[in-house]
């Protein structure tokens, strides 16, 4: 049976000679798996809509197993996505996420919808780091946790009635300050970054507007969140891995030419 869906390119592994297994995420059946027959031939037109992040429309003959994809047409590369290399290291960070965490054949338009938006934010330039933080909190939930972001998890007090001043990976959420002492290994954080961290939680993409997030929020808010991860979810990220290296080498040579 044919059907016509679209989708999102999480996933692109080589199969065989010519063919490109890809994983897509999409708005009418949620995540499945597809055979794109030919697609690693240079003239194949389904080369162009099988590339990681591609966001188009896919005819596909569906089946008990892995579908076959018939046809595809491009609806968005984000060509200026992929050319800048940091940013094309935070996508891949989503794209693989969810490929990991999202079951198959599940259907989520909400999940299909944020994650088109965070690509186009960054393709337009949005801090492509604060988005992906954004993501991977609104993702925990999806994961089965639900982290304590509006109350104190020791002594239960809310947002309203004290300043959260600590984040407890262990326990799983934030601590205020007559609370501090329950996680010596708790981390330390800005009224600021919980204000941001729950706006991440709770509110939907289209009413955040501009995101502008300093460079000292963001590097609190990736300990928090790749140690949560770290400690609940068991997905390893490879994505991750190369973001890191990416990153050291980008700081050896803002060093190495700063001692010029």
């Amino acid at each position: 049976m044919l059907q016509r869906v679209e989708g999102i390119v999480l996933r692109a592994n080589p199969y065989g000679e010519s063919n490109v297994i890809i994983t897509l995420l999409t708005r009418e059946l949620g995540k499945i798996g597809v055979v794109a027959r030919g697609a690693k031939k240079t003239n194949s037109r389904l080369a162009s809509v099988t590339q990681l992040f591609t966001y188009g429309s896919y005819l596909i003959q569906k089946g008990s197993g892995l579908g076959t994809l018939s046809q595809g047409e491009l609806i968005d590369s984000f060509r200026d996505l992929r050319e800048d290399l940091i940013a094309t290291s935070y996508a891949s960070i989503i794209v693989e996420l969810t490929d990991k965490a999202v079951e198959e054949k599940k259907n989520n338009p909400y999940l299909f919808e944020l994650i088109l938006q965070l690509l186009q934010r960054m393709n337009d330039g949005a801090d492509a780091e604060a988005l992906t933080y954004l993501y991977m909190t609104k993702m925990i939930p999806v994961l089965g946790y639900h982290p304590f972001f509006d109350y104190c998890i020791n002594c239960k007090c809310s947002a309203n009635e004290n300043i959260f001043v600590a984040f407890s990976v262990k326990d799983g959420g934030f601590l205020c300050q007559r609370c501090k002492h329950t996680d010596p290994y708790a981390f330390s954080i800005t009224e600021k970054s919980v204000k941001l961290m729950r706006l991440f939680y709770h509110f939907d993409v289209n009413r955040l507007g501009k995101i502008e997030v300093s460079e000292q929020t963001k590097k609190v808010l990736q300990q928090i969140l790749f140690s949560y991860y770290d400690e609940y979810s068991g997905i390893y990220l490879k994505s991750r891995k190369f973001l890191e290296q990416l990153k050291a080498m980008d700081n050896f040579l803002k060093s190495d030419k700063k001692s010029e």
